[in-house]
């Protein structure tokens, strides 16, 4: 792709084959979908359970004429702006739905009416910019100027491991796409720009737990019995250093555990112990491998210490892997709508993203979507209660979404 595009007039871009860019979102659209973001963000639903999200999503497009369908689990839905040709492949935008399980610590009006609940990862900023998007590409192909049908994916639970994806993609949201796109709101970068990255721009997530058991006993006689607690330590210290000299570096494989649970009293050397955390990796071959190395990591030491362990390796997701041409198409996208200087280069986060899944099955690319306040000295980062975005960010979404669907139409 890497077409230069050349200022038009009014404002807008012209593309090879003189096809302009419509303008700036209307005053009242805008105004709509600030309004619209603001009241998924006081009622927060968690994975597989968005029907409110998915009630008022629906209504929304239902409204300007598209026809969502929701999917076969009740919750997210996927919708066709224009009309497919059965010919050339659909551009996808993707949008997670649902929130996360933790309270709201901000002071806005618009702040989580739920206990406990929180739109602290920025999807009810994807929704909406998808969403925008979408009405503004309905728009277009009413006064017959969308060149190929685009799909709209609300997909839940995305923050519940695997990742509500793979339910989306087995029900058919993919039959004649040929390439889709996702944004995810990035703390560190100032709304109005965008983040990019060639090549893995998310690590691979999977999930552990495991239990220990032995015998138990008297502290003061620790040699008769499986002294728990230290193997439990062991475990703890020594797996994530053998998996650090069991794969290349480089693929930043890294287990960090979260919770460790055992005993009840000083003098008494427990029968159980639990223990969970994360396994993340930069890489995809090592992630693939990643299972069958933590089990034997962990029976060896266990083993050592005579205590008997039980592992419950929990596949999550994939690195997010972007195409270089799809990650092309979304630097030629904000190029024509804010220009080059508004694009950075950003680097492979640890966190993972089942929008990795997919790209098992077609190309695509995710751009960081700038939520930062400019000028604001404070960064609250995401999975935070204090986090929010910047509005202004839905705007520069709609935006990136409409052009590269246009752009993605013409011919190279």
């Amino acid at each position: 792709m890497s077409r230069e595009p050349d200022a038009g007039l009014s404002g807008e871009t012209v593309l090879p084959g003189d096809r302009a860019l419509p303008g700036m979102l209307p005053d009242a659209l805008r105004t709509e979908l600030i309004a619209f973001r603001r009241d998924l963000h006081m009622h927060p639903e968690l994975g597989n359970q968005e029907f409110r999200t998915t009630a008022a999503i629906k209504a929304r497009l239902e409204a300007a004429g598209l026809r969502p369908r929701v999917l076969a689990s009740g919750t997210g839905l996927v919708c066709d702006v224009g009309t497919w040709d059965r010919v050339r492949p659909m551009l996808a935008f993707r949008a997670d739905i649902d929130a996360l399980p933790i309270p709201d610590t901000k002071t806005v009006p618009y702040r989580s009416t739920v206990a406990n609940r929180a739109h602290a990862c920025g999807h009810d900023v994807h929704t909406t910019t998808v969403l925008g998007a979408g009405l503004v590409l309905a728009d277009l192909d009413r006064q017959g100027l969308l060149p190929n049908a685009v799909r709209l994916i609300f997909q839940p639970a995305e923050e519940v491991l695997p990742g509500g994806a793979a339910d989306a993609i087995e029900s058919g949201v993919l039959d004649g796409v040929g390439r889709i796109i996702a944004v995810h709101c990035d703390p560190r970068v100032d709304a109005g720009r965008i983040g990019l990255r060639p090549g893995p721009i998310t690590s691979a997530c999977d999930r552990l737990e495991i239990t220990l058991d032995g015998p138990g006993g008297h502290t003061a006689r620790p040699h008769l019995t499986t002294d728990l607690v230290t193997a439990a330590a062991k475990v703890v210290t020594e797996v994530p250093a053998l998996l650090a000299r069991r794969v290349d570096t480089r693929s930043g494989l890294a287990l960090t555990w979260g919770r460790i649970e055992s005993g009840h009293a000083c003098n008494v050397i427990p029968q159980h112990a639990e223990l969970s955390g994360t396994v993340r990796c930069l890489d995809l071959p090592a992630w693939r491998e990643a299972p069958d190395l933590v089990h034997a990591a962990v029976d060896e030491i266990a083993t050592l210490h005579r205590a008997k362990s039980q592992i419950n390796y929990i596949r999550g997701v994939p690195p997010v892997v972007n195409d270089p041409v799809t990650t092309e198409l979304l630097r030629d996208a904000q190029t024509a709508r804010r220009g080059a200087l508004t694009i950075e280069d950003t680097e492979q986060s640890l966190g993972g993203e089942d929008f990795s899944w997919y790209l098992e099955h077609v190309p695509g690319a995710m751009a960081r979507l700038g939520v930062h306040p400019p000028g604001d000295p404070v960064r609250r980062d995401l999975h935070r209660g204090d986090f929010d975005a910047d509005e202004r960010a839905i705007e520069t979404g709609v935006e990136l979404f409409t052009a590269a669907a246009l752009i993605d139409a013409v011919p190279v």
